[in-house]
């Protein structure tokens, strides 16, 4: 889950779920420009730019997660 589900390059979105310590980011395979643990439940990842419209992807030590909504760049 996350949120905002739009935004610009250098919009920060929030991204829930479980055990996110040491998450990377990537916005339909850009990565994110920073990511920042707000606990193991979220992260705050900034929308870099050349990010296009699609899903977000979180890799972390335990794996890798794709949403199923697409994150849409403005």
């Amino acid at each position: 889950q996350f949120r905002p589900r739009q935004g610009a390059a250098g919009s920060t979105v929030r991204i829930w779920g479980y055990n996110l310590f040491n998450a990377a980011v990537q916005f339909n395979g850009a990565a994110a420009t920073t990511v920042s643990n707000g606990g193991s439940n979220y992260v705050l990842a900034t929308v870099p730019t050349g990010a296009t419209t699609g899903p977000i992807t979180v890799t972390t030590p335990g794996g890798t997660s794709t949403t199923p909504a697409s994150f849409v760049v403005k």
